[in-house]
């Protein structure tokens, strides 16, 4: 008999509402999980007693025949960069090490009132600032299969938890790739809606926002119905106004217009692109119109370098003064660097960012998705140091440019992508296949995706 906690969501809430399982015994398989993982260091903090009470309120609901919400009784975990009600919200920092939020986040509270249960909070870098799963507050984090191996970040214990099933879902949030890049290192999925489509409204500027809330899970069925239990606009978020026009949706690959985007301006390890571009040649062969493009994603570097820096120091740079000898040494080198940086080069970089946007809306005009690898290698070794140089295919340059210039230029232009496992290499190691579109169709990438998954699991 398959583990409850290796059941997917999709199983795990029709075998709760069948009365098949019972969300106590849900909640009780992730608890062992994550005591039987504990080596992996997913967690920083495990809400083990209110998610037993809020199992045994599930049940008796269950029991008395209520209407149930589509994820009812299915453990959920939360990122701590999200705030949480009554569940300390660190930020990876010792600056909010006893921070407890009064209220959820809306992802959180949307996911609640579908009737997931969360089980804690999963680890994260200091503010999400690295690529590296390491934090002030709970330490490293390690690779679900190959501990020699980074998970990823900023969403690192998000991923390793869902991977080694510690719950089945778990929010994560994207600032440059924090969602797609430890979904792709773990073999998981990660979903970065369209800006506006799930709200996040912790942002200090919502007006400039560069980061997402968003889902992560095994699959892409999972994945879907936790994006759909998150969606949807909130007044308070300026990018939640607008009327949608209707979205197209597929259920086949035929006719399927296909950007193919195999480098992106950096080099890509010669397995990672064999196999993205199989999974892109198994699309092509149910019919998909696929052509290869070059856009020049790793151009956006110093630009995303510039928003991420200036906003590390002005939210981070006044706690410097009580927290300095506390903080990641890596972060205060980030912040002293935002430090020294003016109005000018804030909009130069405002500029490239529209300009970037410019340049994905025309090539929309001619595709319904543009499809590139996550990394341009696997999951880099842990002992790497992430604030140097790394080398792929030859080609060395920074931890961004080099290994994930496909990720950060969407989070400066707002535009829906997921990253989905497309196979693994002769070390066994995950590689992640991104798919990105138009600003609102996030559910025709979601359905590719499906498709996709399908596919590639038949070729298997």
């Amino acid at each position: 008999m398959t583990d409850i906690a290796d059941l997917s969501a999709v199983e795990l809430a029709a075998a709760i509402a069948a009365r098949r399982i019972s969300p106590v015994e849900a909640v009780e398989a992730a608890l062992d999980r994550i005591e039987a993982r504990a080596e992996l260091n997913a967690f920083v903090t495990v809400s083990a007693e209110q998610a037993r009470a809020d199992a045994k309120d599930a049940e008796a609901a269950v029991q008395r025949g209520d209407p149930l919400g589509p994820l009812h009784g299915v453990p959920f975990s939360v990122k701590d960069l999200v705030n949480t009600k009554g569940v300390r919200t660190t930020q990876g920092s010792k600056i909010f090490e006893h921070f407890v939020p009064e209220s959820d986040a809306v992802s959180v509270a949307r996911s609640k009132a579908a009737g997931a249960i969360m089980i804690g909070k999963t680890t994260t870098p200091e503010f999400g600032h690295k690529p590296e799963a390491t934090s002030p507050v709970s330490g490293r984090t390690l690779h679900p299969t190959h501990p020699d191996r980074s998970p990823g970040a900023s969403s690192t214990g998000s991923a390793v938890a869902v991977a080694a099933g510690m719950g089945q879902l778990s929010i994560g949030s994207d600032g440059g790739g924090s969602i797609r890049i430890p979904a792709a290192c773990c073999g998981i999925v990660g979903f970065k809606a369209t800006l506006g489509m799930i709200p996040h409204l912790q942002l200090p500027d919502l007006f400039g926002a560069n980061s997402y809330v968003g889902p992560m899970a095994r699959d892409v069925a999972d994945t879907t119905l936790f994006f759909e239990t998150m969606a949807g606009f909130d007044r308070m978020d300026p990018y939640g106004q607008a009327v949608l026009p209707p979205e197209k949706r597929v259920s086949d690959l035929r006719g399927l217009r296909v950007g193919w985007l195999p480098e992106g301006g950096a080099k890509v390890d010669p397995e990672v692109a064999a196999l993205t571009r199989a999974a892109v040649e198994a699309m092509s062969g149910q019919g998909a119109e696929v052509e290869e493009i070059d856009l020049d994603f790793k151009g956006l570097e110093p630009a995303f370098l510039t928003v991420l820096r200036a906003g590390l120091s002005s939210r981070v740079g006044p706690h410097v003064a009580k927290f300095g000898n506390q903080l990641d040494d890596t972060l205060l080198v980030r912040i002293l660097e935002g430090a020294k940086l003016g109005a000018n080069d804030l909009s130069v970089a405002s500029y490239e960012r529209t300009r970037f946007f410019r340049i994905l809306q025309q090539e929309l005009d001619r595709f319904d998705v543009i499809i590139s690898p996550v990394l341009t290698a696997p999951a880099i070794q842990i002992s790497l140091d992430t604030a140097g140089e790394v080398e792929v295919a030859g080609n060395r340059g920074t931890i961004r440019g080099a290994w994930y210039p496909f990720t950060y230029p969407l989070n400066l232009t707002g535009h829906p992508a997921i990253s989905m496992p497309c196979g693994r290499t002769t070390e066994g190691l995950p590689v992640g296949l991104q798919i990105m579109g138009r600003w609102y169709a996030d559910r025709m990438i979601l359905d590719v995706a499906g498709l996709l998954e399908t596919l590639l699991g038949e070729a298997a």
